[in-house]
């Protein structure tokens, strides 16, 4: 008497591999584009600097309060320092969630360059 595996343990055509992977893909390129439209917000100061960022990390939009301009006349690096951690916090919130999002759709796999 032969053993005989679970369906969903017996080898895959090389047809339902490509479906597959065709499929994986198509969904990938859906996800790009929609985490490239998003937009990420991130503040510092207490909110008195919010950066907006695009999936693409192109920076949309920064606000910067008018209490912290002025207070900037004196101490030009702090304003500085605010914007940058700003902007960083945008940007890792759209790189956290891209990688989130597209290791769900690879199932976990490791493949270097995917994204």
């Amino acid at each position: 008497m032969k053993a005989r595996l679970p369906k969903e343990y017996q080898p895959k055509s090389q047809a339902q591999l490509l479906k597959q992977a065709q499929e994986m893909q198509a969904n990938m390129t859906q996800m790009q584009a929609e985490l490239e439209e998003k937009e990420y917000t991130a503040e510092s100061g207490g909110g008195m600097v919010k950066a907006t960022v695009t999936g693409k990390y192109n920076i949309t939009k920064l606000e910067i309060s008018p209490d912290l301009i002025e207070d900037a006349k004196e101490d030009p690096e702090m304003l500085e320092d605010l914007v940058i951690a700003a902007v960083n916090q945008a940007v890792k919130a759209a790189t956290d969630e891209s990688e989130s999002v597209m290791s769900g759709l690879t199932s976990g796999l490791n493949i270097p360059g995917l994204f």
